[in-house]
């Protein structure tokens, strides 16, 4: 189904302003990787807020040379105001040889929203996610990493579908054409990571999670098997991503159980 991507695009901009200005907050901060993902959500920032925006480059000695002069370029052609902090040195300060690249990656996540937290923080800023909806189902993220954040507005767009949106809105030729990366280690690529394209996985998604398809009717429309077990069990596996830490009952009104008000309540 082809999407409406102006009335998304005015949608979310209305949104952003709304959930940010009802906290009492004027400013967001966010991080600018050189991706796909992050462009699309700086040019709609940049729409919602102008210069209350504010971008951040957390490039490491890990990261590509595209990934920060693609940045670069984005905020040039958007006019959006931007820092660079290297995280080369908290990593150095942590890690040794032996470390893994799995550990380096979620340490390199966290470590870049440990910075960013602390610079909105400088700012009186609010902290804006950049996950789409096919890495929050995959579970394709680091917990407290890039995970985090205080409001996200592109978490219930599927990434074939980030691809066509940021098109849409002229983020720069080469964010848009290149392989998809974290950049959390040299070669790292999204979908050698996932084993299939994300076109692929999206178009099962939309099967699975959207029209509800049984496990039977998903095998009878001929998908991969393999892909049919890898992507339902990290769904399932990685749950526990998608929902705030569980607190144990103990009282009569317990924080996430039956002490529900909406965060915009005005006493």
């Amino acid at each position: 189904m082809k999407k409406d991507f102006k009335l998304m695009q005015e949608f979310l901009v209305e949104f952003l302003r709304d959930e940010v200005y009802k906290t009492g907050l004027k400013k967001v901060v966010m991080g600018v990787s050189g991706g796909i993902d992050s462009a699309v959500v700086a040019v709609l920032a940049k729409e919602a807020f102008g210069d209350d925006l504010l971008g951040v480059m957390l490039p490491s000695h890990y990261s590509s040379d595209d990934s920060l002069g693609d940045a670069l370029k984005l905020c040039e052609k958007f006019d959006i105001k931007y820092e660079v902090y290297s995280i080369e040195k908290l990593l150095l300060a942590y890690t040794d040889e032996k470390i893994s690249k799995l550990r380096m990656g979620n340490l390199s996540a966290r470590m870049r929203m440990v910075t960013l937290f602390d610079i909105s923080a400088r700012e009186s800023a609010l902290v804006l996610g950049t996950s789409n909806k096919t890495e929050l189902l995959l579970g394709y993220g680091t917990l407290f990493g890039d995970l985090a954040s205080a409001i996200n507005p592109i978490g219930d767009i599927y990434k074939s579908d980030i691809f066509e949106f940021a098109e849409f809105l002229g983020v720069p030729e080469p964010i848009c054409k290149k392989p998809p990366s974290a950049d959390l280690w040299e070669g790292q690529s999204d979908e050698d990571d996932l084993g299939y394209t994300y076109a692929a996985i999206d178009e099962f998604l939309e099967d699975f999670i959207e029209n509800r398809l049984s496990y039977q009717e998903l095998l009878a429309k001929n998908y991969d098997k393999h892909l049919v077990d890898m992507v339902r069990g990290r769904i399932y596996h990685n749950q526990f991503k998608r929902k705030m830490p569980v607190i144990a009952k103990l009282t009569s009104r317990t924080i996430g159980h039956d002490f529900l008000y909406p965060r915009d309540i005005k006493l």
